[in-house]
C-alpha cells in the first residue's frame, strides 16, 4: 500500500482547524438588528390571511330586490282613466315614477305605486280617483312604458368587463358582478364602487321625459329633478366582510362605477441552504407558510439546516426580521409562520451545518470516502 501524500495526511488537521475557526465566527456574530421569534412577532406584522374570492358567499352582496313585474322607482307607466263611454271622456297620460314611491295623477295627485304589481297600481289610482271625488266609477288601466333601467360599468377582474343594464330595484353590486360573467381567479376582496351624486341645491320639475323627449305627445305628470354640481362618490367594500357592509352601500344608482381588485402579488423569495434557490410566484387566492415556501424550494440542501429567517418588508419604515425553527413548525402549527407577498425565507447556516459541509468537502479531499 502506498503511503498517503502529505495533502491527504494534513487534510484532517485543517479540516479541525477550519471547523474551529467557523464556529468561532459564528457563535460571535454582531446583534445590531432586534430580531423576533415568531411568537413574539407583534401583530401589525403578521400576515393577513388570504381570501379565496373563489369561496366567498357572493349572495351577501344583493339588497333588497323587486320582482321584474313590479313596478320600481323610476318607471314610467302608461295610465288611462276612462271615465265614461265618449271617446272625450277617455284620458291617457305617462308618469314617471318618483323616488318616493309615488306617481303623480293628473287632477288627482301623488298615488303610491312603489312594489305593486300593475293590477295592484290600477286598483291603487281607482280608489284615489273616488276618494278625491274626481269620478265616479272609473275604469283604470295601467302599462308599463318603459321600465327604468340602471347602467352600470364593470372594470378589472371580472371575466366579461362591460356596461351592464340592470333593472331599477334589481340594481345591485351582485347583479353587476354577475351580468360582467363572475369574478376571474385572480380577483382580490377589495372592490372600489364610484356612485354619481348631486350636490344639494335647487329642484326643478314638470320636465318632459329623458329630459326634453316626448312620450306619444305627452309630457310626464310630474317629475323633479335635481340640479347642482355634480359630485361623486367613491368607497371600498370588502368582499371578505361583507356582514359589515351597509345594504345601502351596495345598491347601484345610474352611471355607477364598479372596479374589482386584480390581485398580482410580488414574488415570494426563498434562499440559503435550499436546493432550488430562487423568486417564486405567490399563489393567488391562497395562503402560504413557512414549510411550504421551503418545499417550493425542493427541500433543504443540508440535512442540518433548522434556523431560518423571514424578512417581511413593508411600505414604511424598516424590514421586519423573524428568526423561526423548521423543526418547530413541522411540530407546532403555530410556528409554522403565516407569509404574505413579498417576504424573504433564508434557510440560514449555523454552527451544525457548516461542520457538516466542512466534512463533506474534507471526504471529498479524501478521495469520497467518508460521504
Amino acid at each position: 500500500m502506498m503511503p498517503a501524500s502529505r495533502t491527504q495526511r494534513s487534510a484532517p488537521a485543517n479540516f479541525v482547524r477550519l471547523a474551529l475557526l467557523l464556529l468561532a465566527g459564528l457563535s460571535g456574530g454582531c446583534a445590531s438588528t432586534k430580531i423576533y421569534s415568531v411568537s413574539t412577532l407583534p401583530r401589525e406584522w403578521h400576515a393577513a390571511p388570504i381570501t379565496n374570492t373563489r369561496t366567498l358567499d357572493l349572495t351577501k352582496l344583493a339588497s333588497a330586490t323587486v320582482p321584474e313585474s313590479r313596478i320600481a322607482r323610476g318607471d314610467v307607466l302608461d295610465i288611462t282613466v276612462a271615465a265614461g263611454s265618449g271617446r272625450d271622456d277617455i284620458l291617457t297620460m305617462p308618469a314617471r315614477v318618483n323616488d318616493d314611491g309615488t306617481v303623480d295623477v293628473l287632477h288627482v295627485g301623488p298615488v303610491p305605486v312603489e312594489d305593486l304589481e300593475l293590477v295592484e297600481a290600477e286598483a291603487a289610482i281607482l280608489r284615489a280617483c273616488v276618494q278625491q271625488q274626481i269620478y265616479v266609477s272609473p275604469l283604470v288601466t295601467v302599462t308599463l312604458k318603459r321600465p327604468k333601467v340602471n347602467r352600470v360599468t364593470v372594470l378589472g377582474a371580472v371575466e366579461k368587463p362591460q356596461t351592464v343594464e340592470l333593472r331599477s330595484g334589481n340594481s345591485d353590486l351582485l347583479q353587476a358582478i354577475v351580468q360582467a360573467g363572475g369574478l376571474t381567479e385572480d380577483a382580490g376582496t377589495m372592490v372600489e364602487v364610484t356612485h354619481p351624486g348631486f350636490r344639494e341645491g335647487s329642484r326643478r320639475g314638470t320636465p318632459p321625459i329623458a329630459a326634453g323627449e316626448e312620450l306619444d305627445g305627452n309630457q310626464l305628470a310630474s317629475h323633479e329633478q335635481p340640479t347642482g354640481e355634480f359630485r361623486p362618490r367613491a368607497f371600498r367594500v370588502d368582499l371578505a366582510s361583507l356582514s359589515q357592509e351597509s345594504r345601502d352601500r351596495l345598491e347601484l344608482p345610474d352611471g355607477s362605477v364598479v372596479m374589482v381588485e386584480k390581485r398580482d402579488p410580488p414574488a415570494l423569495q426563498v434562499i440559503g441552504l435550499v436546493q432550488k434557490p430562487n423568486r417564486y410566484e405567490f399563489p393567488v387566492g391562497k395562503n402560504l407558510r413557512l414549510l411550504d415556501a421551503i418545499s417550493l424550494a425542493s427541500g433543504t440542501s443540508n440535512a442540518l439546516a433548522d434556523k431560518v429567517y423571514v424578512i417581511r418588508r413593508r411600505e414604511r419604515g424598516e424590514p421586519m426580521l423573524v428568526e423561526g425553527s423548521i423543526r418547530k413548525a413541522k411540530r407546532n402549527g403555530a410556528e409554522n409562520l403565516l407569509l404574505e407577498p413579498g417576504d424573504t425565507v433564508s434557510v440560514e447556516q449555523t454552527p451544525g451545518t457548516v461542520f457538516l459541509e466542512a466534512v463533506r468537502s474534507v471526504g471529498v479531499n479524501v478521495g469520497g470516502a467518508l460521504f
